[in-house]
């Protein structure tokens, strides 16, 4: 299928699924013409895609766990792409922390704020 019917299909645009190519998380053949063509799996494949963006993960990190779709029997990577995942989330727990430090930090200024426009 041509990059407009992926689009259609996946309702990612077309502009992400180039990107997706040139991050080498998606694979097309190219005609004589030079459009891109893509395998029926490459729908599976952009909806994985977007489900590991939807989970914060960057198109780095989803490199790295891409290959365990593509050997899903191989221990050896399903740990990798797990252990991957695991440190992601542990990367946003500490974001949230930082984060929840942060509006505290800004609630404390806010009530000091509060306080001293009262006093006025």
């Amino acid at each position: 299928m041509r990059i407009g019917e992926l689009s259609r299909r996946t309702g990612v645009s077309p502009r992400s699924l180039r990107y997706y190519e040139a991050q080498g998380l998606l694979a097309s053949t190219r005609s004589g013409t030079g459009q891109r063509h893509y395998a029926e799996a490459g729908v599976e494949r952009v909806v994985l895609i977007r489900q590991l963006f939807d989970a914060g993960l960057s198109s780095r990190v989803i490199a790295t766990v891409l290959p365990c779709v593509e050997t899903p029997d191989d221990p050896a990577v399903v740990d990798s792409a797990f252990a991957t995942m695991q440190g992601e989330r542990d990367r946003i727990d500490a974001e949230i922390a930082h984060l929840t430090e942060t509006r505290d930090a800004l609630d404390e200024l806010l009530d000091a704020n509060s306080r001293h426009r009262a006093r006025l």
